[in-house]
Order: C-alpha cells, then sequence, then structure tokens
C-alpha cells in the first residue's frame, strides 16, 4: 500500500521536476501506450491477428480534429474519438472474425493501406495532404500550468483510466474467455464460450482504446496528417508490443517506452541506425526473452534461484553404510539428500 501511494505521488509530482522535453516524451509515451494496450487485447490476449491498429489511432485523430474545429465539448469529441473507432472496428470484425492466420492479417493489413488514401480524399474533413492542426490541449489561465504540465496531466487521466479498465477486463470473465478462445477454440466451444463473438468482442475493445490513442495524439501533437496511419506505423506497434511483453499490462507501457525512447536515442546518433536497431533488439527479445521486457524481472530471478540451488553442498551427511544388515529399512533414493525446493507461480 505505501508503495503503491508513493508511485502515485511521483506520478503527479513528476511534471513539475522534468523540464518540458520530458515532460513531452512522458506524453508520447502515454499515447502509444494506450494504442499497444488496445493491440494486447486483441494479440495478447486472445491470440487474433491485427496489423491495422495505427488506423484506429489515426481514425481517432481525425475525429477529434474535427470535433475541435467544429466547437464541440470536449468529452463529446473524447466519446465520438472512441465510438466511431469503436464502431468500424466492430464492423470490420464482423467479418474478419470468421477468418484466421493469413486470411485476417491480409485484411488488417489492408485498413492503414486504404486510410492513407482516403484521408487524402475526403479533404474537407482531414485537410487532405497537407493535414489538419486542432489546439485544445494548451493550459488554461486558472490552471497555472505550462502547456506540456497540462497535456501530461491530460494524458494520464485519459491513459490511466484506460489502463484500469483493461486490467478489470483482462482479470475478468472476459479474460479467461480471451485466454481459452487464444489456447484452444474447440475447448472454449465446449466450455459454451463462442469463438467468434470473443473475437469481435475483442477487436472492438481494441478499436476503441486505438481512438482512445488518436485523442491522446492530438492532445500531444496537435496535428495530424495521413502519415499518421501509414503502415509502417502500424509494424512498428506490433514489434513495440512484442519488445513490452505480449499479454501483459505493463508490459504495454513498457512497449510505449520502447516506441518512443529508442528512436530518439538512435536518431540522436545515426538516423539511419534507427529501423536496424529496433530489429536487432526485436531478434533479442524473442530469442532471450520470448514473453517480453516485462518478463525480465521473472528470469533474473529464476536465474539466481537456478545459481543458487546448484552451487555444491558442502557438510552432507555421510551415505548409507554398505554394512548394513538385511531387516534395516530401505532408503528412498528419491528424497535421499534431494534439496528443498519451493514452487514458483508464473505471472
Amino acid at each position: 500500500m505505501g508503495l503503491t501511494v508513493l508511485a502515485v505521488v511521483v506520478v503527479l509530482v513528476l511534471p513539475f521536476v522534468l523540464p518540458p522535453l520530458g515532460n513531452q516524451t512522458l506524453v508520447r509515451i502515454g499515447v502509444y501506450a494506450v494504442a499497444i494496450l488496445g493491440l494486447n487485447v486483441v494479440m495478447g490476449y486472445t491470440g487474433q491477428v491485427n496489423l491495422g491498429q495505427i488506423f484506429f489511432l489515426g481514425l481517432g485523430a481525425y475525429v477529434t480534429a474535427y470535433g475541435v474545429t467544429q466547437g464541440w465539448n470536449i468529452v463529446v469529441v473524447l466519446i465520438a474519438a472512441c465510438v466511431i473507432p469503436g464502431v468500424v472496428g466492430l464492423l470490420v470484425a464482423l467479418a474478419a472474425a470468421r477468418l484466421g492466420g493469413l486470411a485476417i492479417a491480409m485484411v488488417t493489413i489492408a485498413l492503414p493501406i486504404v486510410g492513407v488514401p482516403l484521408a487524402k480524399r475526403l479533404d474537407e474533413f482531414t485537410g487532405g495532404s497537407q493535414g489538419v492542426s486542432a489546439i485544445f490541449s494548451n493550459a488554461p489561465d486558472w490552471s497555472g500550468l505550462f502547456n506540456d504540465q497540462w497535456q501530461y496531466y491530460i494524458i494520464l487521466v485519459v491513459a490511466g483510466a484506460g489502463f484500469l479498465l483493461a486490467r478489470r477486463l483482462v482479470r475478468g470473465k472476459y479474460g479467461r474467455a480471451f485466454s481459452v478462445v487464444k489456447n484452444n477454440e474447440a475447448v472454449a466451444s465446449a466450455m459454451g464460450i463462442s469463438p467468434y463473438w470473443t473475437k469481435v468482442l475483442a477487436f472492438t475493445i481494441a478499436s476503441i482504446f486505438g481512438g482512445a490513442s488518436g485523442f491522446l495524439y492530438i492532445a500531444a501533437v496537435q496535428y495530424t496528417s495521413p502519415e499518421t496511419m501509414s503502415f509502417g506505423h502500424s509494424i512498428s506497434l506490433l514489434a513495440a508490443m512484442v519488445i513490452g511483453g505480449a499479454g501483459s499490462i505493463a508490459g504495454s507501457l513498457i512497449g510505449g517506452a520502447f516506441y518512443v525512447l529508442v528512436p530518439q536515442l538512435t536518431n540522436a546518433i545515426d538516423p539511419n541506425l534507427t529501423t536496424v536497431t529496433q530489429g536487432v533488439l526485436l531478434l533479442a527479445v524473442l530469442f532471450l526473452l520470448p514473453d517480453g521486457l516485462v518478463s525480465l524481472p521473472r528470469a533474473l530471478r529464476r536465474l539466481a534461484r537456478r545459481r543458487s540451488g546448484g552451487a555444491p553442498r558442502t557438510g552432507a551427511p555421510p551415505g548409507p553404510s554398505t554394512t548394513t544388515t538385511q531387516n534395516a529399512p530401505a532408503q528412498d533414493p528419491a528424497t535421499d539428500d534431494a534439496p528443498e525446493t519451493t514452487p514458483t507461480r508464473e505471472a
């Protein structure tokens, strides 16, 4: 409890300690962590392919920009940015959830491929190739905050609510249904769980989170264009999810940090190294930590336990004498001098 309170205090005080660049970096991490969280629901927890999550981020960004320029209430804008991508995701899922493997991958790939030229054509709503800007996240005078601090708190409230909702979702009955469908659809059907409707639900939830991340994207960047939903960004989101940890709420936050920080670091060294570095890190994580960076503490504990348990024992009692009488009780070799182990519970 004390650590939780301390963490909350640190998160609330952090924007007053960091410079503007630090706050802006945290804001961007929150934006993409929400998008990766939605991707984790449909891929990490339900085991379905979704290569078009960036499309829903872009759609949410365009809905947000349009609502702001039309003077809508900001709460209405947030709701619209979640609902409209959710409805589009539902329609796609109704058609695609019966597919599997390569077929559903091709359907989701088509989303950003179609979305980019569509955004360029609908210039009345999207600003065409030039994009559209929308400013609603500047700090009001009564707050006494700078713009980067105000934006930090906007992302903190929306992203925090999203992570809490996702945590309750995956730990409840729907999360158990996701897990069963992921492991074996035949078993899910035998248990009375519809794999089709479970996939539809997961995909729709992922779309809603994508739309929410689009809202946060406008809050952070205050501008969007067709390039926002390009297919390359979708692949980067997928790689960030795998590196952070598929099927993990905390892994989504780590993935968001990877998505933002690694390009910043590699661009500072050599912009040509960005893609190469991401590829090398992805391969390293897949080989060394198949469950992502979120499993690193568990892997280190397991390694330390293995080393301590594998050390030679000193002062071991001597073995039984070979001159024991015929009536002596036999000793079970399975329990003789066996090291005591404690079962561990996988997270």
